[in-house]
This record gives structure tokens, sequence and C-alpha cells, in this order.
């Protein structure tokens, strides 16, 4: 069996699936890659960002299986201005609810970005409050729970206003804006997200 491999900008307002529900948009609204190619993971309907499509199983597996742990990476606007103090709360891990039930995020890297990073704009834009500032930090996750960068931001009192997945291990998102979509290929794939 061939398979091919697709990055995209999953745009702000998109579903991560093929298939529409309650008439929003989908991926099938930017791209048609023909059978069986799917997204490897999600994103939320709110979030944006890098998504691999891929027909290949093994891929699949070896993403989404905990076992096999690799970065994500996420560029996150909150509201309010953080501080550092802030920043080594999330690196050390913290309590977030996942289906009810108390979940302590495993460690991870949390940086300032300083100014707003150069992406594009999003639309409709997110809420401006003059009286009210706004940060964007750099999150590096090895795990991927539902809504977990969000709710890691609440749980600290900084709420997510924009959040933008930049890289899944060292496939990045570079110089693609939403809706934008790429081929790759299948060693390139494996390569930059495994060293293979």
């Amino acid at each position: 069996m061939h398979h091919s491999y697709y990055i995209i900008y999953k745009p702000y307002m998109v579903l991560s699936q093929f298939t529409s529900v309650d008439g929003k948009r989908c991926l099938k609204d930017l791209f048609s890659p023909g059978r069986d190619i799917y997204p490897v993971g999600r994103l939320d309907y709110d979030s944006e960002g890098l998504l691999i499509l891929t027909n290949d199983a093994a891929l699949n597996h070896k993403l989404l299986n905990p076992l096999f742990k690799h970065q994500r990476k996420y560029m996150v606007q909150v509201d309010g201005q953080i501080t550092t103090e802030v920043l080594v709360k999330l690196q050390g891990g913290i309590d977030i609810n996942i289906n009810g039930k108390t979940y302590r995020t495993q460690s991870c890297e949390a940086t300032l970005i300083n100014g707003a990073p150069l992406i594009p704009d999003r639309n409709p834009p997110v809420r401006y409050r003059k009286n009210i500032p706004t940060s964007w930090i750099e999150l590096t996750l090895t795990e991927g729970k539902n809504r977990q960068v969000r709710k890691m931001t609440a749980a600290v009192g900084f709420p997510t206003l924009r959040l933008i997945r930049s890289a899944i291990g060292n496939i990045t998102i570079g110089d693609l804006q939403p809706g934008d979509i790429k081929a790759l290929s299948g060693n390139t794939i494996y390569r930059q997200l495994f060293g293979k």
C-alpha cells in the first residue's frame, strides 16, 4: 500500500475531521486527500496549528500510543501578565480534571515568549481589552490529554485566549498559513519525528 503524508495548518473554528457536525467547517472544506487519509490526533475546534494527515497505520499508532513519547509544542496566548513563578508551576506538573478525576500533568517546558510571536492573524481576532494585558508562552508537552493546555493555564489562573500547535517532534508549522497543506515524504516524517 502506498502511504501518503501531509501536514496542515488547521485554522481556528475548523473540526479536525473530514465530516461536518452541526454545519461546522471541517478539513473537507480545505482539502480532499482521497480515501483512508485521516488526521493523526486532533486539535480542538477552537485551537489552531499543525496536524499530520496520513494513511500510515503504523505512524498513527506510534503517535497516539503513550508508550512512544514525542514532543508537542504550543504557542499560547493567555489572559493576564504571566510570571516566572507560574511558569515554574506549569513546568513541574499541576492537577487538572480529566473525565471527572484529578490528573497530575507530567513535567513540561514552559517559557515566556517576549512580545507577540510572528503568526498569522486569527479570524475572528481574539477580543481586546485595553486594561487587561495578555502574555504569550510556549509549552512543550510529551502527553496530550483532552484540552490539556487550556486546563493547565486555567488551573494557574491564566485562561487561554489563543492556542496554536507549532510543532510535533521536529516537524514544524514553518511558514504555513491557516488552511495551507504540504505533502511530505515518509522518510522526512519518520526522520523528523523519531530521528530514523
